[in-house]
């Protein structure tokens, strides 16, 4: 079958980068610690996906059953943020097996390969930097959450993929990811494709709520059917 997708937009924890729930366990620590009793289950379910401050707004509205005072989401996500650094600076991070053959494979057919996150810019590019992964030699492009204005699920990030290589049609884009963030966002974008993929966050059962185009136990499966 000849796709017809010209961009894949790819989550990064979970998805194409192991970092073994580094940033879930450190939302959790922090939670943890300013004396909330949340289990890394409940962070996963709530946050996954999302920009991180609004992860631990969502799961503190979740906790009080409230709206979250603001002054503490930006205290525990200013933790968070400093916590998160101390952890990747010892972090033995990789790519999932077979991840960079399936770049090349995709750049192979002139599909452009972008990876997109909640991560801030600098988080994000020291874990392209750890793995060895360079924008135009691996992947084409990096989005982070601090080049749009409002995260997952909106499109923006998305949509600014396909600015930047003049894609107008939506329908020749493919999103995957690890949560139903992921997959939400990519319909948000009206992407041709959505994909949930099982090596991170949530369960078959949890991304089959989002109603993705696929489930695949890794993204290499994708060389199956583009």
């Amino acid at each position: 079958m000849k796709s017809s997708i010209e961009l894949a937009v790819f989550d990064m924890a979970g998805t194409t980068v192991n970092e073994n729930n580094v940033v879930y366990k450190t939302v959790q620590k922090v939670l943890t610690d300013a004396g909330y009793h949340v289990t890394l289950e409940t962070v996963l379910a709530l946050g996954a996906g999302k920009e991180k401050r609004n992860a631990i707004h969502d799961i503190l509205e979740t906790l009080h059953n409230e709206t979250a005072n603001p002054r503490e989401v930006d205290y525990l996500f200013q933790t968070f943020k400093k916590e998160l650094k101390q952890a990747y600076d010892v972090l033995e991070v990789t790519s999932y097996e077979g991840v960079e053959e399936l770049f090349d494979y995709l750049r192979s057919k002139n599909i452009k390969v972008v990876l997109n996150t909640g991560y801030d810019e600098n988080t994000a590019h020291k874990l392209i930097k750890k793995i060895g992964w360079k924008i135009g030699k691996n992947i084409d492009d990096l989005i982070t959450a601090d080049d749009v204005v409002t995260g997952r699920p909106t499109p923006e990030m998305i949509e600014l993929a396909m600015k930047r290589f003049s894609i107008e049609d939506a329908s020749k884009v493919l999103k995957a990811g690890d949560s139903v963030i992921d997959i939400e966002e990519g319909k948000n974008a009206k992407c041709g494709m959505t994909v949930g993929v099982l090596t991170g966050a949530q369960t078959q059962q949890q991304l089959e709520t989002a109603g993705p185009t696929l489930i695949l136990k890794d993204l290499t499966a994708l060389k199956n059917v583009l």
